[in-house]
């Protein structure tokens, strides 16, 4: 059975390329910014390219911070990818102290390094803990595309799945109960990148996480 996914549109985001790999993974894909259309989905993929002021208030605007924090919280699998994966987390210092979703405990910050930013380019990520969402990629890890400036910084260990290296460590794929992150380009990264969204595209169909792995919505205030 062919998943029903929604890519959130929020008018900020590669959202044509991440479209068309979950396509090719065998998802049905529905772009929306309709809250509505949100709860008919079997899971969410948050795409992003910018900044995370504005993209916090793009989500305001059209009334999807509730939506998607209601849908973490029903157990719905949520997928957020660049910035999609910073706007899951606590806080980001972007430009200025902005709140994000609160799906994920921490603050997002600025690399600290003394190379270029921002970082782009193919880096290996090294899984720290097994995940379905890592499932039938390379134990010891493997490279994906990074485009970024900020990172994550999970107050919560557990919650770090990859981590790569450009100057510091840095959480790259994070995840807690039905929520999960990439800092980097799954569709941009070849047949791993297309091998992780036909993995997240697999819990779709399975509802995972479901029964007893609802992730609460820390960020409601």
């Amino acid at each position: 059975m062919r998943p029903r996914i929604a890519l959130v549109d929020y008018g900020m985001g590669n959202r044509r390329s991440v479209q068309k790999a979950l396509e090719h993974v065998g998802a049905t894909v529905v772009a929306t910014s309709d809250p509505e259309m949100l709860g008919t989905c079997s899971g969410a993929v948050i795409p992003g390219v910018g900044a995370f002021p504005r993209a916090m208030s793009a989500l305001r605007e059209l009334a999807l911070v509730e939506a998607l924090r209601s849908l973490a919280g029903q157990g719905t699998p949520i997928l957020g990818i660049c910035l999609g994966m910073q706007l899951l987390f606590s806080s980001s210092e972007e430009i200025e102290l902005t709140e994000g979703l609160g799906l994920l405990d921490g603050p997002v910050t600025r690399l600290r390094t003394a190379a270029r930013l921002p970082h782009i380019g193919w880096n290996e990520v090294r899984f720290e803990r097994p995940s379905s969402l890592t499932a039938g990629l390379p134990e010891a890890g493997c490279p994906f595309y990074h485009v970024h400036s900020f990172v994550p910084r999970p107050s919560r260990s557990e919650d770090i799945i990859g981590t790569a290296e450009y100057g510091e460590g840095f959480a790259t794929i994070v995840e807690r109960g039905n929520v999960a992150g990439v800092q980097f380009h799954p569709e941009k990264s070849s047949v791993h990148g297309l091998r992780l969204l036909a993995n997240f595209m697999d819990r779709c169909t399975r509802g995972a996480d479901r029964v007893g792995l609802a992730t609460p919505a820390l960020g409601r205030r």
